[in-house]
């Protein structure tokens, strides 16, 4: 083994540095004088190395898998505690809503209550936006002998999506409670209050003609009223929400942005909204009504 004093070992380190720029510096000389050369040796390099390479890429592999597993059993275990806890709420839900659907069927044979008969219902698809005349509707792809009329509901898994305005052989058209041609009896659920639902042709439908005295809560339910026979009770609207201007507007609780199948509903009622909205021009797409003050009643 040879031994190196002091002072030399301190020159070879001072060179150690130097002579690595200059060992860069000719390899990139190297490469732009002969691509070729310099290609053939990365390429053996290369192929030298590629054993190394598979040789520690498969433990790596497998540390990352481990590592992976790790991660999902962690979310699992906070899943899991999550699902536990929805869980026992629901459990608590499902005792109440029994003991209330037990009151409520003692309360119906007390009263001699006479249930409404069950609505008869056919599923579509929707196949576009309808356009035309109303701003919000959307047509319906319906096979023969479909039975539907016009002024039926259509609702869809969440909620009201709007009537039936025009039936065809295999289409039906939808006016969605979103156009501006669209006025729906509600009542605010936690007041029982009667209300109007008038159309703007934007992403929600506003509330007018409250009772004096009743203010629409924020987050409170709307659901249809049966007043004038033009839609059953109780089919869930949507929420109020209040815009930027203090007007109480209602947040659908039907995707209508997202719709692809609707079901239509023979509740029975009269169609006469139907009829009257056939018989009276609609708003031409885009204009507004005339003008309503905010919050009148």
């Amino acid at each position: 083994m040879i031994r190196l004093s002091i002072q030399a070992r301190q020159a070879l380190a001072r060179m150690t540095l130097p002579m690595l720029i200059l060992a860069s510096f000719a390899l990139m000389l190297l490469g732009k004088a002969d691509s070729v050369v310099a290609e053939r040796v990365r390429l053996a390099l290369a192929d030298a190395l590629v054993p190394i390479y598979a040789a520690m890429a498969g433990p790596s592999e497998r540390v990352q898998a481990a590592v992976t597993e790790l991660a999902d059993l962690w979310a699992m275990r906070a899943e899991n505690a999550r699902l536990r806890d929805e869980n026992e709420r629901l459990h608590r839900w499902q005792s109440i809503a029994l003991a209330l659907d037990a009151e409520n069927q003692r309360l119906k044979a007390s009263l001699r209550w006479i249930p409404n008969p069950p609505a008869s219902f056919v599923t579509a698809r929707v196949v576009a936006d309808a356009g035309g005349v109303y701003g919000k509707a959307v047509l319906l792809s319906i096979g023969p002998h479909h039975g539907i009329r016009r002024g039926e509901i259509a609702v869809d898994e969440r909620g009201l999506v709007g009537r039936v305005t025009d039936v065809g052989a295999r289409t039906a058209r939808v006016l969605l409670i979103t156009d501006l041609n669209s006025r729906i009896p509600v009542m605010l659920e936690a007041s029982r209050a009667h209300a109007i639902l008038i159309g703007t042709n934007g992403s929600r439908p506003r509330l007018l003609y409250w009772p004096e005295g009743t203010v629409p809560q924020e987050g409170e339910r709307i659901v249809t009223s049966a007043e004038a026979d033009a839609f059953p009770a109780n089919l869930p609207v949507g929420t109020v929400h209040y815009a930027g201007g203090g007007t109480p507007e209602v947040e659908p609780a039907a995707m209508l942005q997202k719709l692809e199948l609707v079901r239509i509903f023979d509740y029975g009622v009269n169609d006469i909204a139907s009829a009257e909205a056939a018989r009276s021009p609609p708003h031409p797409q885009g204009q507004p009504a005339s003008p309503i003050t905010p919050g009148e009643h």
